[in-house]
C-alpha cells in the first residue's frame, strides 16, 4: 500500500488516540485491581496491548515497525484488540465496574475506515463489538450490561463509518487542490505560448475572418484554464458564432449570422445537438449547394418560449423534395441529432431557389 502524506497524517493522529487509551487502560486497571480473578493474565493483555501499540504507532520523522495501515498491522490490531475484550471476561468478576480495553479496539476500527473505507469500518466494528457481546454475556454473564454493549457497539460504528467517510472527503478534496494546481501550471504555460499566439494573430492578421476565429479559440481556452466545463459555459449563440467562423474561413464561404437577443438558454447536450446538425447542413451546403452565401438565423420559438428554431439558409442550386432520396447526412446527423432531444427538422428548397434546413429543439 502507497501510504500519501494524507493517510500518514492521519494514522499518527489515530496514533496519539491510541496511546491515549492505553493510558487509560492501564489506569482503569490500577483503579480495579480488587476486582481482578486473575492478575496475571491481566497482566498478559496490557502487554499485549502496549506491544501492539509500539509496533503500528506511526511516531513523527519514521514509519511504524509494522507499516501502519497495511493489511498486517490492521489484522494484528485487531486480533489483539478481540483478544483484550475477550480478556476482560476472564480476568475480571462479573461485578466489576471498569471495562479493560474498551476504548482501546476503536484505533483499528478508525484505521480500518481511513485506509480501506467506511464498510470496512463498519466490518471491523461488528467484529469487534461481537467480541465485546460475547465478553459481557457469555464470560461474565451480565445480563444487565446489554445497554452499555449497544452503546460500546454504536461508538464503535459511528467511529468506522465516520473516518472513512471523512478521509473520503479529504481525499477528494486534496484531489481537486491537485487539480486546480496542476491547471495553474498549464495556464501559465499556455500564457507564454498559445494564448500570446493567438493574441499575435487578432492583431497582425489582415483577415477579419481569421481574427474572429482566433478570437473565438482565445475566449474558449481562457474558459478551460479559468477551470469552466466548456459545455455549461458556452451558449448557443457563441457556439453557433464560433462554428460559422471556422467554417468561412475553412470553405470560403459568406456565411451571415443572426441572433435573436431573447434567445432561450439551452442545456450544454441541446446546445451540442443543435451545433452538430448544423455543422453537418453547412458541411452539404459545400457538398451540393454550390453556394456562394449562407445565413443562418436562431429565435425562440413561437409556440414554446423556451425552444429554440435555428435555420440555415443557402442561395445554391436546391433541388426538389419530392424526388430526393434522404442521404444520411441528413437522416443521421441532422434528423437524428434533433429528434433523439424530442425535436424536428424541415427541409425546405426548389431546383435554382437554394435550400432552407430549420431546427425545432
Amino acid at each position: 500500500m502507497s501510504e500519501a502524506p494524507l493517510i500518514v497524517g492521519l494514522l499518527r493522529s489515530v496514533s496519539v488516540f491510541r496511546a491515549v487509551a492505553l493510558v487509560g487502560a492501564l489506569v482503569g486497571v490500577a483503579l480495579s485491581t480488587e476486582h481482578l480473578d486473575h492478575p496475571g493474565w491481566a497482566g498478559v493483555a496490557i502487554a499485549s496491548m502496549v506491544a501492539v501499540t509500539l509496533s503500528v504507532t506511526v511516531w513523527p520523522g519514521r514509519a511504524a515497525f509494522v507499516r501502519a495501515g497495511s493489511p498486517v498491522a490492521l489484522g494484528l490490531e485487531l486480533v489483539a484488540g478481540i483478544a483484550v475484550l475477550v480478556a476482560d471476561g476472564l480476568v475480571y468478576s462479573s461485578d466489576r465496574a471498569q471495562s479493560l480495553p474498551w476504548s482501546w479496539p476503536a484505533a483499528a476500527i478508525i484505521v480500518a475506515g481511513i485506509v480501506y473505507g467506511k464498510w470496512a469500518g463498519l466490518a471491523a466494528a461488528l467484529l469487534v463489538g461481537s467480541a465485546s457481546l460475547v465478553s459481557e454475556f457469555a464470560l461474565l454473564g451480565r445480563d444487565t450490561g446489554f445497554v452499555g454493549s449497544l452503546s460500546k457497539l454504536g461508538l464503535w460504528v459511528m467511529a468506522g463509518v465516520i473516518a472513512g467517510y471523512v478521509t473520503e472527503r479529504l481525499r477528494r478534496a486534496e484531489a481537486e487542490i491537485g487539480s486546480a494546481r496542476a491547471r495553474e501550471e498549464v495556464a501559465r504555460t499556455l500564457h507564454d505560448g498559445v494564448l500570446q499566439t493567438l493574441a499575435v494573430i487578432q492583431r497582425r492578421s489582415d483577415d477579419p475572418e481569421l481574427s474572429a476565429l482566433a478570437r473565438e479559440q482565445e475566449h474558449d481556452l481562457r474558459g478551460y484554464l479559468a477551470g469552466t466545463d466548456r459545455q455549461q459555459v458556452r451558449s448557443l449563440e457563441v457556439e453557433l458564432r464560433a462554428l460559422t467562423a471556422r467554417h468561412a474561413v475553412n470553405e470560403g464561404h459568406d456565411v451571415r449570422i443572426a441572433v435573436a437577443p431573447d434567445l432561450p438558454k439551452v442545456g450544454p447536450d441541446q446546445v451540442e445537438a443543435i451545433t452538430g446538425a448544423v455543422g453537418e447542413a453547412l458541411t452539404n451546403v459545400v457538398k451540393h449547394a454550390d453556394a456562394s452565401k449562407v445565413t443562418i438565423y436562431a429565435e425562440p420559438d413561437d409556440d414554446a418560449d423556451d425552444r429554440v428554431v435555428v435555420s440555415v439558409k443557402d442561395d445554391g442550386v436546391g433541388f426538389d423534395p419530392d424526388e430526393m432520396v434522404e442521404r444520411i447526412g441528413l437522416s443521421r446527423s441532422i434528423r437524428g441529432r434533433i429528434e433523439e432531444h424530442d425535436g424536428r427538422v424541415d427541409v425546405r428548397s426548389r431546383p435554382g431557389r437554394g435550400t432552407e434546413v430549420r431546427l425545432w429543439l
